[in-house]
């Protein structure tokens, strides 16, 4: 494990001011908001900056707080998708976060506090107040990527005044374990300490299956004056984990009899993650209607992947392919924004001015696997349980290494610098108005240090915003919003750049969304909406050198969603999508279910016991672009949990998870790669507070 020693002087201040559900911002204090659920969390460099109720959001937003992903057993970000619409998971190869957002697959859509995490790898709940999940293009807040959504990670601070400890222990019934510890402490008036620390043991229903991964992050909150906040953060990861590329695909869909089966092994199949991100923020109160905010992130990432995985089948034979893939990422992110409430001509104005700088420097390089006696990275076995790789179908003696095959060696060096403008526009008590832009300077120089060749491009981008919420009443809000996004040519991990592509424009996601939102008694909320997204790529004639404008993806969709307590005793989350797209060539793209269905259900028995029902079905979908008969089935999953509060600061849990014991298949990352979901497993896990 690294040695780590770090000192952060940081001085920012952020901008926001909260007008209520039921009341006005003219000539008023800025709230502070702190309200899980409804009210993206004002006290945070959160998603949308300011702090704006979901009702007055023209996009679809979906939060999960700290208490929804206690109380469902969320381990990972691949379950909380689970349970939202217009989002499924994607298997990212086994050694990373892989979301489909809205049809558009991403692994680097990914946010903390706000700040770009873009490394691909699984992150970890442990230090996580609330996520939230917004859908559709996203370039004004967020720049780069963000084409079908985000994810953005609210993590836990220092609160000062308060002092408090919660212990979690876990088990289950495939032998992970797992503990974590929360405490927050005073250290004089105005300061407070505040740390999180996690660790697991990683198990499931395959062989070879196990892992470890460790967390730690201190926080500090500093009252410097009644105007001015200090949060300082320092984060350490360390995991370690098997890969698992899943089973091979036979007559259009994977081959059950196989379900068992793991197509690699411990030797071969890892994944390995080092990192320190350390950030800080200050919140300065510039007068009564106005706030201002800088904030800096370091972060360093080293990263492995090694693995090797089916790439063929005939039903008999099977043949394996691998590679050994290290990069090495270092960010510094620095931003600033300024929000301002003013009233002109008696309508008012919540208007957001920011900037951002993003310096990346990222290495990497691959190499294939090589097969002793193939020389090349395909060797073709029989199938055996536990797999056996050291001698091929044929009965001939075979070894594998990865340092013979060096596949590409690239050092990327990225400059991004934004400025960005949105104003928020109360028109009257009924209407609201949306309109903003951001321009991204996006530099990039690719060095491809196997060929000794260098490739650089320069993108000056212009994201537009716009939407337009008309309120009938105080408590229903309809929308229509419009929002662009881009991704650069060279790809959202930055490993590659050719001649060719970089003189081809950005790819452009145009987005369309009507939708409704309710507030309805007790807590609970309704929100629908329907979208249209469309994908615009530049292509160039390889004759006469030409370039122009092709369409690409294309997804349409419905998504609905109600969420929140029902009485006293019952609280309720049900979610469903219904989406559909098109490829370039007019086929049917990959990982689109034709539809997810979400329901969660808990109720409190009496003081002491409650019980939750859970049920996630997705439709079938696509394994391949434009392949015919290629498909994952549908699948239904449901899941039990109970908990019982032994003492009033000592509670236990239980979870089922796949309480029927289903074969199911979430996702498949190409052909013959079909993830096996996990069987019936029984997690029992204990809270102590004080």
């Amino acid at each position: 494990m690294k040695k780590f020693i770090c000192l952060i002087v940081f001085f920012t201040a952020v901008v926001y001011s909260q007008a209520t559900e039921n009341e006005g911002v003219n000539n008023q204090d800025i709230e502070e908001v702190v309200v899980k659920g409804n009210v993206l969390y004002s006290d945070q460099v959160t998603a949308l900056k300011t702090p704006v109720p979901i009702l007055d959001v023209p996009q679809t937003v979906s939060i999960i707080t700290d208490v929804d992903i206690r109380k469902q057993g969320f381990r990972e970000l691949g379950d909380i998708v689970r349970y939202t619409p217009g989002v499924n998971t994607s298997q990212g190869e086994g050694h990373r976060d892989s979301v489909v957002f809205r049809g558009v697959r991403s692994t680097a859509d990914f946010f903390q506090d706000g700040v770009r995490d873009d490394v691909q790898y699984y992150r970890s709940l442990y230090n996580v107040e609330q996520v939230e999940i917004l859908r559709g293009p996203n370039a004004l807040l967020f720049g780069r990527g963000g084409t079908g959504g985000i994810i953005n990670r609210v993590t836990k601070k220092a609160v000062v005044g308060e002092t408090f400890t919660a212990h979690d222990v876990g088990v289950d019934s495939f032998g992970a374990a797992d503990i974590a510890i929360d405490t927050n402490f005073q250290l004089e008036s105005g300061a407070a300490i505040r740390i999180n620390l996690h660790s697991d043991s990683l198990a499931n229903h395959r062989d070879h299956y196990d892992g470890n991964r460790v967390g730690f992050n201190p926080t500090m909150t500093l009252k410097l004056s009644p105007d001015t906040t200090a949060y300082l953060s320092y984060e350490y990861a360390d995991h370690e984990r098997f890969i698992d590329r899943g089973i091979p695909t036979i007559n259009g869909s994977p081959d059950e009899s196989l379900s068992d089966i793991v197509f690699g092994n411990s030797a071969a199949n890892v994944q390995t993650l080092e990192a320190t991100i350390m950030r800080a923020q200050v919140e300065h109160t510039l007068s009564e209607t106005s706030k201002a905010n800088f904030s800096f992130t370091s972060s360093s990432f080293e990263k492995l992947y090694q693995n090797i995985y089916a790439s063929g089948y005939d039903g008999t034979l099977v043949t394996m392919d691998g590679y050994y893939d290290p990069t090495e990422r270092d960010n510094t992110i620095i931003s600033a924004n300024l929000v301002n409430e003013l009233s002109l001509g008696g309508v008012i104005h919540t208007l957001l001015i920011g900037a951002e700088f993003i310096q990346t420097d990222n290495e990497n390089l691959r190499y294939d696997a090589n097969w002793s006696t193939t020389n090349d990275d395909n060797e073709i076995f029989n199938i055996t349980r536990p797999m056996d790789f050291t001698v091929n179908s044929g009965g001939v003696a075979t070894a594998l290494d990865y340092v013979s095959k060096l596949n590409r060696q690239t050092a990327s060096d990225i400059t991004v610098t934004s400025i960005f403008i949105q104003d928020q526009i109360d028109l009257s008590d009924n209407w609201k108005l949306m309109l903003g832009g951001r321009l991204d300077d996006f530099d990039i120089t690719v060095d491809d240090i196997k060929n000794g060749t260098s490739e650089s491009r320069n993108d000056n981008t212009f994201s537009p915003r716009a939407g337009i919420i008309y309120k009938p009443q105080e408590n229903v809000s309809l929308y229509l919003s419009y929002s662009e996004s881009f991704l650069p040519r060279s790809g959202e991990q930055f490993k590659s750049l050719s001649a060719t592509s970089a003189r081809l424009d950005p790819d452009v996601f145009e987005s369309t969304e009507v939708g409704m939102k309710v507030a309805l008694p007790n807590d609970m909320s309704l929100t629908a909406a329907y979208f249209d997204s469309e994908q615009v790529r530049a292509a160039r004639d390889n004759d006469t050198g030409e370039t122009s404008e092709i369409r690409g993806l294309t997804v349409d969709g419905f998504e609905i969603e109600l969420k929140g307590r029902v009485n006293d005793g019952l609280n309720l989350a049900i979610a469903y999508s219904d989406l559909s797209g098109e490829t370039s060539s007019g086929g049917i793209p990959r990982e689109i279910p034709e539809h997810t269905l979400s329901a969660f259900a808990s109720w409190d028995v009496n003081e002491k016991l409650s019980v939750a029902l859970g049920l996630t079905q997705q439709g079938e979908s696509k394994i391949k672009d434009n392949t015919p008969g290629l498909v994952l089935p549908e699948y239904t999953r449901v899941d039990l949990s109970a908990y019982y509060q032994m003492a009033p600061n000592l509670s236990l849990q239980m979870n089922v998870e796949n309480l029927m014991d289903e074969l199911y298949f979430p996702h498949s990352h190409s052909t013959h790669q079909a993830s096996v979901g996990e069987s019936v497993n029984t997690r029992v896990s204990l809270r102590w507070t004080y």
